[in-house]
């Protein structure tokens, strides 16, 4: 057995190499997966040509990132030939490969702890920062986020995208102020930096800068070229946002048919990012035609994945929407998954996830009180399943819906506390200002309504 050869990648992390040939498709690798760049993905191309078990492990890593049912599966082979060979592999490497085997084992616990070990011993291991990032992310875990991140910045703060992580552990902190600096930095040092543009644009949403934010989002949308799908169809995503806020529905309509949906439609979050859209659009009273038709052909096979909870509700939703029977299938398949949970996520499964699924089954089809029973007990938990605020709020718009429609004095009071409180942040929203109005006039408050109406 070849022994390898000692080089480095380019953010000067060692490399132990069978082939120094693999360095440049290593460094795409690497790179690409800390500006979310699709050349990540290039690395495969040596995966049966060259068995360093780093390689290996980033493959794994890439065949993980499918979060779907086979993901798993797909990465064993890969992290087999990891195993074999991983005694002669820098600490630095060993301490990565043993993360991924945690995560594709379901012990996300212990790969959090790995990552942020690996943060504090070699903070330029940027590709295990951002890793552990997403991993604190799924787990609702923003403080971790944001401490991965603050470890490595000291040492890798010529990087952009360190500042970008940086940006959205601060802004999932609520610190709004020390977010927009990191992300502006970021900006800064490299005007393509998607994943800064998405924290500011989380920035601008969370405080009510609305036209601000889609002038921001559309002045670096050119720079959205080569990017992986969901980077790009996520920050399309937050374009649709600011824009169904701000009443430019028929535009919204567009940036979902143009750059939302369609990029990767077999890919999970380029799944999830159209449900949860077209739930939006229709929340907002803006008629989707047939489009919960074609996401669900997509989800269809869902059904049994169980890779996320955050994932598998938007699936449930758009198979309901889309008046589909598989999603009587996808509840009892969370429901017998929930008890038998990895031990890290279980809870979120069975008290967050199972009653949140009869909630959202419930208001697809029009049983709105099953609605506010299953979505009201577990709103209050609903980090524990992950997602940003911005994504998770989709899950709070539903409720409200159910409220308002519902249309009991109870039920609107409910609703006008939710609305107004709301309104209070995003007094520029045009839709808070329609459905609080509209609430008001039901009220017996229609002299509130016009006020409402016109406030901001």
């Amino acid at each position: 057995m070849r022994h390898g050869t000692s080089l480095a990648d380019s953010l000067g992390n060692s490399l132990t190499l069978d082939d120094p040939a693999s360095l440049p498709l290593v460094d795409d690798f690497v790179m690409g997966f800390i500006s979310t760049e699709a050349r990540a993905v290039n690395l495969l191309a040596v995966a049966a040509t060259d068995a360093s078990p780093i390689v290996q492990a980033y493959c794994a890593t890439l065949h993980l990132f499918a979060e779907s049912r086979e993901a798993v599966a797909n990465a064993r082979p890969f992290l087999e030939k990891t195993r074999a060979g991983a005694s002669r592999c820098t600490p630095r490497e060993q301490r990565y490969i043993a993360a991924i085997e945690a995560w594709a084992d379901g012990d996300i616990a212990a790969a959090i702890e790995l990552h942020a070990e690996q943060a504090r011993e070699h903070p330029r291991d940027l590709v295990s920062v951002k890793l552990g990032q997403y991993h604190c992310f799924n787990t609702g875990d923003c403080p971790g986020m944001l401490r991965l991140a603050l470890a490595a910045l000291p040492h890798a703060a010529d990087v952009p995208y360190v500042h970008g992580m940086a940006a959205f552990g601060y802004e999932q902190c609520h610190l709004m102020r020390e977010a927009e600096a990191s992300a502006r930095c970021a900006i800064a040092m490299c005007r393509k930096e998607p994943w800064a543009h998405h924290a500011l644009a989380h920035v601008m949403l969370t405080e009510g800068r609305l036209a601000e934010g889609l002038a921001f989002m559309e002045s670096v949308s050119d720079t959205w070229t080569g990017l992986n799908s969901f980077m790009v169809t996520h920050n399309w995503w937050h374009v649709a946002l600011f824009l169904i806020d701000l009443g430019r529905d028929a535009e919204a309509l567009a940036v979902y048919d143009e750059h939302a949906w369609g990029v990767v439609k077999d890919y999970s979050q380029d799944q999830i990012g159209a449900v949860s859209l077209l739930a939006r659009l229709e929340l907002a009273g803006i008629d989707v035609g047939r489009r919960w038709d074609d996401v669900a052909q997509y989800l269809l096979q869902r059904q049994a994945d169980h890779v996320l909870p955050f994932l598998d509700l938007q699936y449930l939703y758009g198979l309901a929407r889309a008046g589909r029977p598989e999603a009587d299938v996808l509840l009892r398949n969370i429901e017998a998954f929930a008890p038998g949970a990895p031990a890290s996520t279980r809870a979120a499964w069975q008290r967050v996830c199972v009653p949140a699924a009869h909630g959202l089954v419930a208001h697809a089809r029009g049983d709105l009180a099953a609605a506010v029973e299953g979505l009201g007990t577990v709103l209050p938990r609903m980090i524990e399943i992950g997602g940003s605020h911005a994504q998770r709020d989709l899950f709070e718009q539903v409720y409200l819906d159910a409220l308002v429609c519902i249309g009991t004095e109870a039920s609107l009071t409910g609703a006008q506390g939710i609305l107004q409180q709301q309104l209070n942040g995003q007094p520029e929203s045009l839709r808070l200002r329609r459905q609080a109005a509209a609430v008001y006039a039901r009220l017996g408050l229609g002299q509130l309504a016009g006020g409402t109406a016109t406030r901001g």
